[in-house]
């Protein structure tokens, strides 16, 4: 039985990649576009891979690192061709943006960074920062890489309580002095 979907054939596989890619708060990875775009049984795995590579190759997307963003030439085509997918492919990429955008933002906000130095320690830097800018900016010299990616983790898990953490400790040391 046939796959039926609204996406019927290239133009569209490239007009759904565009839409999805002008909405993404930040770069994505290949994976996550393929999560965005299954939201249409017209999709499929390879499909998808011929299509960005084309964009790619034709300028309207732009591979950085591992990442896949948006260029100029690909946002302006996007807004141009847009009403042409259909409103529920639309309303379904749209509901699943939320959710991949929220993350985005959120992975922007918390960054921990380690360093390994040449005598064996490392440099953490961890940042905090809310839509207003950094509430917290930390580095930290730690006597192990193991140590440091630990230490890395749970602030990506908990900034919240990292920042709590710190802040007392600035508060409990200015009552002392």
């Amino acid at each position: 039985m046939a796959r039926v979907g609204f996406i019927q054939d290239e133009l569209d596989l490239k007009l759904l990649v565009l839409y999805i890619m002008a909405r993404a708060a930040a770069p994505i990875h290949f994976y996550q576009l393929l999560d965005l775009a299954l939201c249409d049984a017209g999709v499929d795995y390879f499909s998808l891979t011929q299509v960005v590579e084309h964009l790619i190759t034709t300028g309207n997307l732009e591979r950085k690192d591992e990442l896949l963003a948006i260029s100029d030439k690909g946002r302006r085509n996007s807004s141009i061709c847009e009403s042409s997918l259909p409103f529920s492919v639309r309303a379904r990429c749209d509901e699943n943006l939320i959710r991949l955008n929220d993350a985005l933002r959120r992975q922007e906000q918390v960054q921990a960074c380690v360093t390994p130095d040449p005598d064996g320690t490392c440099h953490l830097q961890l940042r905090f920062s809310d839509e207003t800018g950094p509430m917290m900016e930390l580095s930290v010299l730690l006597p192990d890489p193991k140590q440091a990616e630990r230490t890395a983790q749970r602030f990506r898990q908990n900034p919240v309580s990292f920042y709590h953490q710190i802040t007392a400790i600035l508060h409990s040391e200015e009552k002392d002095g």
